[in-house]
């Protein structure tokens, strides 16, 4: 059985207060018209913005290390400063779930881009002035790192909301953001060795400044504030406190085993991940490539990779059997990328190789992001959502930190012939374990089938050609 997203049709007035009802009502004939371009502009918009924060996220994957391991050659001291955005965004994650879930998601996801650009905005700022030491720059990463964990969070939960008006299934959704994601990153890693050889790695991020502030924007205009659900009651009475919101996705967490297993691999993937991209890829660009632009190229392979790998799962990812596909997909991210750059083979080889695990990678995030929509009611899941962020993320800070002191002291093949081992062993766990089995199970999209009662609901505009107004409250989806 294949994931579906009911069609938003246009509400009357009888049907904003039920729009449940009439959507699913709507979707139920297979020959039923594309849904109008008014409709599709919130996915449209979202997708979008996945492109254009990664494009700017990947300049400044590029340019941070490479500023320093330039100033400073040491490994030790890029793990730190790639380990303090990681702790910043793992932070937010436990957090941030709980607000995301209490405040309007909209402004929410708009708040928290603003923040990151103000952030970024102060290094080359800092820098200029001769003010940004480690630890200050260490300061700014951590808090960039704070403010992704919310925008992250906020966009997922709109994306349930646009996937419903779109009328589009998981996978297809998944996948196009997905896609959008690899785009940018694709190209945002070549115009960053660009920049870096012409106006220097920390004016380099003015750009990454930039594409957050246009994401602020596209976000702010054309997605559709989403509709308030109304909080699940803490032990049974009431919305809770904070603390009884965030036990109350611990709970929903800990009770589906499978999301448990899952958040158990991305624990140790994520923090072999981390010291593969925080500091071994740096590292292995300055020493064995020598050449910034050449960076860039590998960066660009792997997202050249991954785009045809969100391109293929958003295209047939619902006849996959899952299982199989999360455990090859891992094995080309890990193990197959760590070998080939340990064998240091000629450029076009490395490049080939890691478009081949690219595409693994641009698998295996729609997948994952998949199961959660399945399996993870509407109501709570800003706080499952940045739970699971922030399980997974738990160990990256360790994983840079230890990939840093490896590298100095045992040098960088020691380094990527460790992490692709530990890679392996890790990945080949679902074929062990009974309970992965259950991936292979497609459950039909939880807690999108009831909505909320008239009370519940706040009017907003809709952007696009109609004027009309449609229940669209703020809130979390």
């Amino acid at each position: 059985m294949t994931t579906s997203y009911p069609a938003a049709a246009a509400p009357t007035a009888p049907d904003a207060a039920h729009p449940a009802a009439s959507t699913t009502a709507s979707t139920t004939a297979r020959g039923a018209a594309p849904a109008p371009a008014r409709r599709l502009t919130p996915l449209a918009a979202l997708v979008a913005v996945s492109g254009i924060s990664s494009l700017g996220m990947a300049m400044t994957l590029v340019a941070v290390p490479w500023f320093v391991l330039q100033s400073t050659g040491s490994g030790t001291s890029t793990g730190l400063v790639a380990a303090a955005e990681v702790v910043g965004l793992l932070c937010s994650a436990v957090l941030a779930g709980p607000v995301v879930d209490r405040l309007p998601v909209r402004t929410a996801s708009v708040a928290a881009d603003l923040l990151t650009a103000l952030a970024i905005s102060l290094i080359p700022l800092l820098h200029a002035r001769d003010a940004l030491p480690l630890p200050v720059l260490i300061a700014l990463v951590f808090l960039v790192g704070a403010a992704r964990g919310p925008a992250d969070t906020s966009k997922q939960l709109l994306l349930t909301d646009a996937m419903a008006r779109a009328g589009v299934s998981a996978e297809r959704a998944t996948g196009c953001v997905e896609g959008a994601r690899r785009i940018g990153l694709m190209a945002g890693a070549p115009l960053a060795g660009l920049l870096i050889a012409t106006v220097g790695p920390v004016r380099t991020l003015c750009a990454d400044m930039a594409a957050m502030l246009l994401c602020a924007a596209l976000v702010a205009v054309l997605v559709p504030a989403a509709a308030r659900r109304p909080l699940p009651a803490a032990d049974g009475g009431g919305a809770g406190s904070y603390g009884a919101q965030l036990r109350v996705g611990l709970g929903r967490l800990r009770r589906d085993r499978l999301l448990g297993a899952m958040t158990a691999v991305l624990l140790l993937t994520n923090a072999l991940d981390g010291a593969l991209n925080g500091v071994l890829y740096p590292a292995y660009g300055t020493r064995v490539l020598g050449s910034s632009a050449l960076f860039g190229a590998m960066v660009t392979a792997v997202g050249t990779g991954a785009l045809l790998g969100a391109a293929l799962y958003g295209w047939a990812g619902h006849r996959m059997p899952r299982r199989a596909v999360f455990v090859g997909a891992f094995v080309l991210v890990g193990a197959v990328r760590c070998a080939a750059l340990a064998a240091e083979p000629r450029l076009p080889v490395l490049l080939a190789v890691l478009a081949l695990s690219g595409i693994g990678s641009g698998i295996v995030g729609p997948l994952m992001m998949s199961v959660a929509y399945e399996r993870v009611p509407g109501d709570v899941r800003g706080r499952v959502f940045g739970l699971l962020l922030a399980c997974a993320l738990a160990a990256t800070p360790l994983g840079m930190l230890g990939a840093g002191v490896v590298l100095d002291a045992w040098g960088l093949v020691a380094a990527l012939l460790g992490t692709g081992a530990v890679y392996l062993a890790v990945t080949l766990v679902p074929l062990v374990f009974p309970v992965w089995r259950e991936l292979d199970v497609r459950a039909a999209p939880e807690a999108d089938a009831e909505r909320e009662a008239p009370g519940k609901r706040e009017e907003c505009e809709v952007p696009g050609p109609s004027t009309a107004r449609e229940g669209a409250p703020a809130g979390a989806p």
